[in-house]
């Protein structure tokens, strides 16, 4: 059959859609881009916020009219909605016709050899802690040069705002030698940066060794040949501790860029938020980072209108951006997520005065951001080509300090040919508050 698969929500989700496509390429099936010639829709979806839930559903209801105006035979629905939301989807959403769970996207060929023997409906909703499934030859979707690592599932913390621990589990580390072997194949296929991803990295290991292993993963995939950055993202302040500090700063391949997700920056919210570490943690610890890898490009994500959450709690959050000066930062409004602690909380902030608060916030790192951006003229950056910009000779590309997604691109000017995936030298020219613009150097091409 030809399979069509809409992948949401966050890169970790991204890691199960490549997987369920590699399984599904290898027993045999067709996968297409194009929607209107799918006998299959599969939408692996997000549940983590409201806004992730409403998109979900609308892809779902637009993949319904494929069925009833065009070709698809099977609607199926996999990932976290269904996993929170199963009993729903069966009673208002009557076009799909099967649901996987969280910890069942492994069962995708299962699923699809059902239906087509005649099965009305089926279902697969393993046990959200089991292991952690993979398949050997994932098939990306993200250009070829730069690939997800998620090196854990699940989480354990139980923040009192996040829905997350309820529909994939509590945390559990991926085996290392499974990772070097899956990162391994990557790099064989021109994979050259690796991004570790799970809901918290730095935990790595402590479930399977009895202590934090994500140092040690860090070393052994360095040793890969051929793989020219590793990026980590979603590092818990609390977790970090000077043996990983030490290993990104040492580690020639890590690189300077750590992605901390602070959520608010009051004592009091982050006590209610459930969160494990205090202001001065953080202040103490952006001081060690700093000071131990002084290039080091700083990420952060932060909460507004937290229930119960003050005007004062607010500014404490709006100093903390001013003192620490995050390269990169982004803000969610406080989403009243069903099943966990603080929806039953009272003191709930309006929504008009969330959407403010993280404005103000945003407001403030927009600033941040663009001094920063025009501190970096004259710098010179090793750029990860992306791609090209149609028609010009521009080509957009991404330093050490930009995640793909999330953060900015340099764009350079350069009369010949450029690859994704070459990394060449860049020097500074221009910046705004998020871009730079750039112009390569001869250095060196990789």
């Amino acid at each position: 059959m030809k399979i069509f698969l809409v992948s949401l929500g966050c890169d970790k989700n991204l890691c199960d859609s490549e997987n369920m496509l590699g399984m599904l390429s290898h027993a045999g099936h067709e996968i297409t881009d194009d929607e209107t010639q799918a006998d299959v829709i599969i939408i692996n979806s997000c549940s983590f916020i409201g806004d992730a839930q409403e998109e979900s559903i609308n892809a779902i209801i637009e993949a319904g009219r494929f069925k009833s105006e065009g070709r698809c035979r099977y609607l199926i629905v996999s990932g976290c909605l269904s996993q929170r939301f199963r009993e729903e989807i069966r009673e208002q959403l009557p076009e799909v016709d099967a649901m996987l769970g969280t910890a069942s996207f492994h069962r995708i060929c299962e699923v699809i050899d059902a239906l087509a023997d005649g099965t009305a409906s089926v279902e697969f909703f393993d046990s959200t802690d089991g292991p952690v499934h993979s398949y050997r030859d994932r098939l990306l979707s993200t250009g070829g040069h730069f690939a997800y690592l998620k090196i854990a599932e699940g989480c354990s913390k139980r923040c009192s705002y996040c829905i997350i621990p309820y529909l994939r589990g509590n945390y559990r580390s991926v085996p290392m030698e499974e990772l070097l072997d899956e990162a391994s194949r990557l790099v064989d296929r021109g994979v050259r940066e690796l991004i570790l991803v799970a809901q918290e990295t730095t935990l790595y290991g402590t479930d399977l060794y009895g202590h934090k292993s994500l140092p040690q993963l860090l070393h052994r995939l360095a040793g890969i040949r051929d793989l020219a950055w590793i990026r980590v993202l979603y590092c818990y302040p609390e977790e970090i501790d000077d043996e990983l500090i030490e290993e990104i700063a040492a580690n020639p391949k890590v690189v300077k860029y750590l992605d901390l997700p602070l959520q608010s920056g009051s004592d009091r919210i982050l006590r209610a938020m459930g969160r494990l570490t205090d202001r001065a943690g953080v202040t103490d610890l952006i001081g060690r980072l700093r000071n131990r890898i002084p290039d080091i490009c700083l990420r952060t994500t932060l909460i507004s209108g937290f229930p119960g959450e003050s005007e004062e709690d607010h500014q404490e959050t709006l100093d903390l951006v001013r003192e620490i000066r995050f390269d990169r930062l982004g803000v969610f409004p406080y989403s009243r997520e069903k099943g966990t602690r603080a929806a039953a909380m009272k003191n709930q902030i309006p929504a008009k005065v969330r959407l403010r608060r993280r404005d103000e916030i945003m407001k403030l790192q927009q600033q941040i951001s663009a001094e920063i951006s025009q501190s970096c003229i004259g710098r010179t950056f090793d750029a990860f080509i992306e791609g090209r910009i149609a028609d010009e000779d521009i080509y957009a590309a991404r330093t050490y300090r930009d995640a793909p997604d999330v953060d900015g691109f340099i764009f350079v000017r350069c009369g010949y040919e450029l690859m994704s995936g070459d990394i060449v030298r860049a020097v500074v020219t221009d910046a705004s508050e998020y871009d730079l613009t750039g112009e390569i150097t001869d250095e060196h091409i990789e």
